[in-house]
């Protein structure tokens, strides 16, 4: 048994935690599990557990913290620092755990220590080359659904091999070839795509207990940020580091499970106790972010789903601000309403990095950008991965892949043409068709250049002179030291700059000199290069010891979230999604609207459509003061400006409704202290007679189908969507909308007057 931390630890600690927090962070030994409602503190519960452990005798070597993202593990990190928890416990993200346990257990994962990781459009090309190499085409086989299903199978810890045996029917026995033929190709060129990461450890913890037993002694308290979005492959590692030990203590909430579409199970915390007898709960129920209004509507929200664990959010916030919910005439309208918003509240002192807009999908920014461009309204979108999707990046990046992982044949051939250097197709073909017939690699084949007569000396000199330069770039990186503190130790002066070597790459290789000639645009490039170059030098001084290997795991796992600049004056724009883990004093939820949310691909699914609702609930959950919800009559979709409805969620947050006769701009509804909560939209029969909410609105649309032109049932013919039949049928003249599911799989909304359907 783990001893107490220290009673001056503890009383320090006392004063500091609330009750339900102090029990979860001195129970020490055995299984633990959290239900922390938002706001509740668990980010402190997990970095006072980790310095109370340390407190109690525990070296920090033997503690491992796994979170959802980079800027999650930073923050957990400096947070346990500040307590006095010395360094030494390990703190990353599951596929950063992932990544160090294939490199040092190389031999027995079956792959090379210095893989490279691939991203999307690394993996993008790989399947199309699978795809061609097994004969079928992209067009009856589309390269994105084929990843879909293989990262699919993947988190369901199904490999190549054992899905070859489960294939019965042509779909699977042709993704069977393809996912084989995927993943001979990676192995070729050592590298491994996000989902491998994962799997891969999975296996090699169950397969060898070796490696189990080595791991569950080096980690002997393991914990688990936001368990609620592991997926089955996580769930699997997980058991199996804490399998020797029991010592697994899992955070989260079933409230905010959001991720169902790239694997989370809800069912792994909602199982927990099943999985781990004699677990310890604990229920995080006091709020410490948002103020009463805000919390009253997202627990009237969330109360409708029925896979959750029951809890209440418990108000310690002053009543303050305001809830809204606005209606506009459209997209236009609405990003002009929420700008003239944003402006009011800057008028009042509040300042643009305490703003924040979501939205659903990512195609809502547009007119929300081009109105704050007019309206000069800075802001920033957080989706930071297309900063390292721009061309320079990914060139400077691929020179620093080949000098980890020579076997790269996508980063070699990114960069041996890059910048311009006389080497064309078909020298490229000569080489590869040489490789090839060897059976070599491509960068084993640069140095038999000689031996390929079918390539001119003078090309020939051009490829030793790219051979020779990338070998004096491959003598500055000094091997990786992995994380055994026993080699660390011997090594302690030694200092590598990734920024240093990126530096002489920019300037050595030709890329400067070739992007300098190309005018602004390659002003704006070489800017670019440099931001890269500085970023890497801000990682250079943050990691102790820096090496290449991790700089460019870290840049693979990269994600939106880790882009947000938390210190830029700006208003921030991003996905639902990409809000979770975050918090705003003031936040605007747009085009809360059937269809986008609730998403049309969930409507016809309970799970899925809970699933929606939790995603509205992490929204509102991240406002602190004030929350503005906002949807409009019409919308552009896919070029088809199209009536919109309401969404049900809208009406599960128990407001009640009155009418205004503003149409564009309405005037502010809110939830304050004293006044109550008023739903402004215009003076429209279908939404103005919701005084009572859902149960109201769905009589008034049925009280106005007096005459209605097509009924639930009927089967309909659509120019762009096909075959589908009607849900649903609002007559209100003109601007009458019919609901209808296609066979396709989708159920839209269509404004009747635009859609030109055909009853069949």
């Amino acid at each position: 048994m783990t001893p107490l931390p220290s009673n001056k630890l503890q009383e320090a600690f006392s004063s500091r935690l609330t009750g339900s927090q102090q029990k979860a962070v001195f129970h020490l030994d055995g299984p633990l599990l959290v239900i922390a409602g938002p706001g509740s503190g668990k980010t402190r519960v997990i970095t006072f557990r980790i310095a109370a452990l340390i407190d109690s005798g525990v070296p920090p070597y033997n503690i491992c913290a796994i979170t959802f993202t980079n800027k999650a593990a930073d923050e957990m990190r400096q947070r346990a620092v500040a307590l006095g928890a010395s360094g030494g416990a390990h703190i990353s993200t599951f596929h950063s755990l992932c990544v160090r346990i294939l490199r040092r257990y190389a031999a027995f994962a079956g792959v090379n220590p210095n893989f490279s990781i691939y991203d999307d459009s690394d993996q993008l090309k790989c399947i199309k080359q699978a795809i061609a190499d097994c004969g079928f085409d992209t067009a009856n086989f589309p390269p994105a659904r084929m990843l879909d299903a293989i990262s699919t199978l993947k988190n369901k810890l199904i490999d190549d091999d054992t899905f070859k045996h489960q294939a019965d029917d042509f779909f699977s026995k042709t993704l069977s070839k393809i996912y084989l033929r995927y993943q001979q190709i990676l192995k070729d060129l050592n590298a491994l795509d996000f989902d491998d990461l994962l799997m891969d450890a999975a296996f090699l913890l169950e397969k060898h207990s070796e490696v189990r037993a080595d791991l569950g002694n080096r980690f002997k308290f393991l914990l688990i940020d936001e368990y609620q979005d592991t997926n089955h492959a996580q769930y699997r590692i997980a058991k199996a580091l804490a399998s020797a030990h029991n010592n697994i203590c899992a955070t989260g909430d079933p409230d905010q499970s959001i991720y169902r579409w790239r694997g989370a199970d809800i069912r792994n915390i909602l199982d927990f106790e099943r999985d781990w007898p004699n677990t310890l709960v604990v229920r995080l129920e006091e709020n410490f972010r948002s103020t009463p209004g805000i919390l009253e509507v997202a627990d009237r929200l969330i109360a409708h789903n029925h896979s959750r664990k029951e809890k209440r959010l418990i108000v310690t916030m002053p009543s303050a601000g305001r809830v809204a919910i606005e209606q506009y005439e459209d997209e236009a309208a609405e990003a002009l309403g929420i700008a003239e918003n944003i402006e009011k509240l800057v008028a009042e002192g509040v300042t643009l990095g305490k703003i924040a807009v979501f939205y659903r999908v990512n195609a809502q920014s547009r007119a929300l950008e081009e109105v704050f461009i007019r309206s000069k309204i800075p802001y920033q979108i957080v989706r930071g991965v297309e900063f390292y999707n721009r061309k320079e990046i990914r060139d400077v990046l691929a020179y620093l892949k080949v000098f980890v992982n020579p076997a790269d044949r996508v980063a070699l051939l990114r960069i041996i043409n890059t910048p311009a250097r006389g080497i064309g197709k078909t020298t490229i073909d000569k080489l590869q068709n040489f490789a090839a017939r060897r059976n070599i690699g491509l960068y084993e084949a640069l140095k038999h250049i000689s031996n390929i007569l079918s390539i001119s000396k003078t090309t020939a000199a051009k490829l030793i002179a790219f051979l020779t330069m990338i070998e004096g770039f491959k003598k500055q990186v000094p091997l990786d030291i992995g994380d055994s503190p026993d080699i660390k130790s011997k090594i302690e002066n030694r200092k590598f700059s990734v920024a240093s070597l990126a530096e002489l790459v920019f300037s050595e290789s030709g890329l400067e000199q070739s992007l300098a000639a190309e005018g602004a645009e390659g002003k704006d490039a070489i800017a670019n290069i440099e931001s890269l170059i500085s970023a890497a030098a801000r990682y250079d001084q943050e990691t102790e010891n820096p090496s290449l290997v991790d700089y460019l795991q870290r840049i693979s796992l990269f994600s939106d979230v880790d882009a947000y600049d938390t210190s830029a004056e700006r208003v921030a724009l991003m996905t639902l999604h990409s809000a979770k883990g975050l918090e705003f004093d003031n936040v605007f939820i747009v085009g809360v609207e059937d269809g986008l949310l609730p998403h049309e691909r969930s409507v016809d699914f309970d799970d899925e459509t809970e699933e929606e609702r939790r995603l509205f609930f992490v929204g509102i959950t991240r406002a602190k003061t004030n929350l503005c919800i906002t949807f409009a009559k019409y919308r552009q979709i896919r070029g088809q400006l199209l009536r919109t409805v309401p969404s049900q969620f809208l009406f599960e947050l128990g407001l009640s409704f009155s009418e205004s006769t503003r149409s564009v701009v309405p005037e502010s509804c809110f939830l304050g202290p004293e006044q109550g909560t008023h739903f402004q939209s215009e003076k429209e029969s279908f939404v103005s007679s919701c005084l009572g909410g859902e149960k109201n609105y769905k009589s008034s649309i049925i009280n106005h189908k007096l005459s209605p032109r097509f009924h639930r049932g009927d089967i309909v013919v659509h120019k762009k969507f096909g075959i589908g039949t009607v849900k649903d049928f609002a007559d209100m003249g003109e601007n009458s909308v019919v609901t209808v599911a296609f066979n396709t799989g989708q159920t839209k909304s269509l404004h009747l007057k635009f859609a030109k359907l055909v009853k069949i």
